[in-house]
């Protein structure tokens, strides 16, 4: 799992049956004091309803997504699990 800013939508009328009616956001990773890592964005699948601006928890590995859709016949290994309220950190 890992800390991401989500950054736009992905609009598609086109797609895998199984991933109609399910939101695809553009993701990226970032580090526990918010900024971004690498110059990499993951596309993921969302399920909490987040938004653009939105920090999230993603799980990037495919039977960890089987197991939340309760299939393996979406073609997804990448999928927002939740929305990050706050940070706390004791050090």
């Amino acid at each position: 799992m890992f800390l991401a800013k989500v950054k736009g939508n992905i609009v598609s009328t086109h797609k895998n049956n199984f991933l109609k009616g399910h939101k695809l956001l553009l993701t990226h990773p970032i580090d526990l004091n918010g900024k971004l890592e690498g110059n990499k964005d993951i596309i993921s699948l969302d399920l909490t309803d987040a938004g653009i601006g939105d920090i999230v928890l993603v799980v990037q590995e495919g039977d960890a997504v089987q197991q939340i859709i309760g299939h393996n016949k979406a073609p997804v290994n990448t999928m927002i699990i939740a929305i990050v309220d706050d940070i706390e950190i004791d050090e």
